[in-house]
């Protein structure tokens, strides 16, 4: 049975909803959730959207677990499916879930069901921009995203991912910016500077760059920023659990942690428009990257001088890359997300870094330093 609902039937209140809940919870779930009822299960929304609903389901006050189970789960309706590439999005995800659910790397998996799943309900909090430069936190990130490298997943290996997801935006940004007649006009001066980047020729120049030479594949999250990083409460030590991977799909190393760096930057909890603070000088130093790099070698098994200069050239090579690519992002959801969200001034910030950093790699040396001297970078 699939368990879809109307959005007008979404409400915690809703009768049809917290009967769906209960069915759900005693057909997937052990022990005292077998007894669960619409009137005596316990129901909160924690957010609702085009993609997914979800919900913290507790077990009735007074109810005791008998076999271990969980006294509470989140619940994850999946939306309207649209077209097949969509559905194997989700059959593909729901794959990477559970993986990493297997090896402790993100919630714990209770149940998939057509229609969505039940997960781990964890009491945490996502880290702060400014926690990512916490020695100790640096380090546990460094070892989850290394755990993730070392994964193998049944997905393709191909690193296509990037350079489709960019060819499928900058379709969709082309179209945008051709038609800004009801772009407001407050966001004339961030449209007239993305205007005149050629986006298809930085793709294009950006990707006879790293085809270049051979770079390190693996399974990566893509998307490793503070928000996705959550800090486990209420234990002894510090202990950090990954979410959100929409984005997950073999790719170049060097985006992942490059990514990461980037995110350093940004600050996405400002209370007004444009909801984010660019940090200008927030980016990791030199030595808060070895301190990483070094943590990552070290789960990786491939310590060593010549290893971290390949990461920091990696790194380099990729800062490009995670620019180009929210840049494209942000443009596109400048148009399609109803989000409140300053979409106009992230994409010109982030095309603006890309442009610097592509500046600087050009000025690094004789015959514009584009095929040697990318590791001569800082």
């Amino acid at each position: 049975m699939r368990y879809l609902l109307t959005t007008y039937k979404m409400s915690e209140k809703s009768p049809e909803m917290r009967a769906t809940a209960a069915r759900i919870c005693r057909d997937y779930l052990h022990g005292v959730w077998k007894h669960v009822t619409a009137d005596n299960i316990v129901v909160k929304r924690i957010s609702g959207g085009l993609s997914n609903w979800l919900y913290n389901v507790q077990l009735p006050e007074g109810a005791t677990p008998t076999r271990g189970e969980p006294r509470q789960v989140l619940l994850r309706l999946y939306g309207q499916i649209h077209g097949e590439r969509a559905l194997e999005g989700i059959i593909t995800e729901s794959v990477i879930f559970t993986l990493l659910s297997e090896r402790r790397l993100g919630p714990k998996l209770h149940g998939i069901f057509p229609g969505g799943r039940i997960e781990e309900y964890i009491p945490a909090r996502p880290l702060l921009t400014k926690e990512l430069a916490d020695p100790t936190l640096s380090s546990l990130i460094a070892e989850k995203m290394a755990m993730i490298h070392k994964m193998q997943v049944p997905i393709s290996k191909e690193p296509s991912w990037m350079w489709d997801t960019m060819a499928k935006w900058l379709d969709t940004a082309t179209n945008i910016l051709e038609n800004i007649q009801d772009i407001d006009s407050v966001q004339l001066e961030n449209v007239k500077a993305i205007k005149s980047i050629d986006l298809e020729h930085e793709i294009s120049w950006y990707k006879s760059l790293v085809t270049q030479q051979k770079h390190p594949v693996v399974f990566c999250h893509n998307d490793m920023q503070e928000g996705n990083i959550l800090l486990r409460q209420n234990t002894s030590k510090p202990e950090l659990v990954l979410i959100d991977f929409e984005y997950c799909s073999y790719n170049y190393r060097g985006f992942d942690v490059a990514n990461h760096f980037s995110e350093w930057q940004y600050d996405y909890t400002a209370a007004d428009y444009p909801f984010f603070h660019e940090r200008p000088g927030g980016g990791p130093t030199r030595e808060q990257k070895l301190n990483f790099i070094r943590c990552y070698l070290r789960t990786i098994g491939k310590e060593g001088q010549v290893e971290e200069d390949k990461m920091m050239s990696e790194i380099r090579l990729f800062s490009l890359a995670s620019n180009l690519f929210w840049g494209l992002w942000s443009i596109v959801n400048a148009k399609l997300s109803q989000i409140p969200f300053g979409y106009w001034d992230y994409a010109a910030s982030r095309l603006r870094n890309y442009q610097y950093l592509k500046e600087k790699m050009i000025a690094s040396g004789p015959d514009g330093g584009i095929k040697r001297k990318v590791a001569d970078l800082d």
